[in-house]
């Protein structure tokens, strides 16, 4: 995927999404809330369905038969994403802060989130094995100063560094997967994008994309698989432009309409 191409999508988008009634941003922004929740949590073995996710966040209906933490799980994941949506609308940068509170969000009636792990964690089928506690306290230390100083580069690339240097360090003792997917989302909304679902299907792709950076420092995988989200998003908003106002989206074209 050209990312220059994609950053012209996006660029139309943000300049024509007022074209679209309040009704219409509104099913689309509520429709990949559901959706995200739980492919997010699907991804980390959660059994809620995608029906069942909606009954939980949209409809504030009870759903019996499921295990109480699988419950907060959905419930607290749509809390985050609202936490970070409202974080980005303030122009807050992503900091230590910030994915402390997600974490704490995401592990609420669970366990105490929001602290960083005392003891070795093991990645079940995966090649990689997370540093140990002493090392990861350097290396998460690194990372917050990275964080800080790759803020000027491209968001999708962003993006994808932010997610995979996190995960890799494994900071949590529970909910790195979901905390590195919404400070994913965190950069790329601050980038003016629009956030991704990985669906549950893809669970494998997506997994052997952060292997390959965490065995192998090879980023472009995963920058890919994160273009291709970010573009079937993209297109979905840019034909409902174009059924809309008849503006249709053109390589190279003047974006402000």
């Amino acid at each position: 995927m050209d990312l220059a191409i994609l950053k012209q999508k996006k660029e139309f988008v943000n300049a024509n999404m007022h074209t679209l009634s309040q009704a219409a941003q509104e099913n689309y922004a509520t429709a990949f809330d559901i959706e995200y929740t739980h492919n997010s949590t699907a991804i980390e073995g959660n059994t809620l369905t995608l029906m069942e996710t909606k009954l939980l966040i949209e409809d504030k209906l009870s759903v019996g038969g499921k295990d109480l933490r699988e419950i907060y799980e959905v419930v607290n994941h749509n809390k985050a994403f609202s936490y970070i949506s409202k974080k980005v609308l303030k122009k807050d940068p992503l900091d230590e802060k910030i994915i402390k509170d997600i974490h704490a969000l995401l592990m609420e009636n669970i366990i105490v989130g929001g602290v960083y792990r005392n003891v070795e964690v093991y990645i079940s089928g995966a090649q990689h094995t997370p540093p140990a506690p002493l090392e990861m306290y350097g290396q998460i230390k690194n990372f917050y100063m990275d964080l800080a100083q790759k803020k000027d580069i491209e968001p999708i690339e962003l993006a994808a560094w932010t997610h995979a240097e996190f995960v890799k360090i494994h900071p949590f003792i529970d909910g790195n997967g979901r905390t590195s997917r919404l400070i994913m989302n965190y950069q790329l909304m601050s980038g003016g994008y629009l956030p991704v679902s990985i669906p549950k299907e893809e669970r494998l792709k997506y997994f052997e994309c952060l292997e390959s950076y965490a065995l192998k420092g090879d980023l472009n995988m995963f920058i890919s698989l994160i273009a291709e989200l970010e573009e079937k998003r993209l297109d979905t908003y840019i034909e409902a432009i174009k059924n809309s106002t008849g503006i249709d989206f053109c390589v190279n074209s003047q974006l402000n309409t």
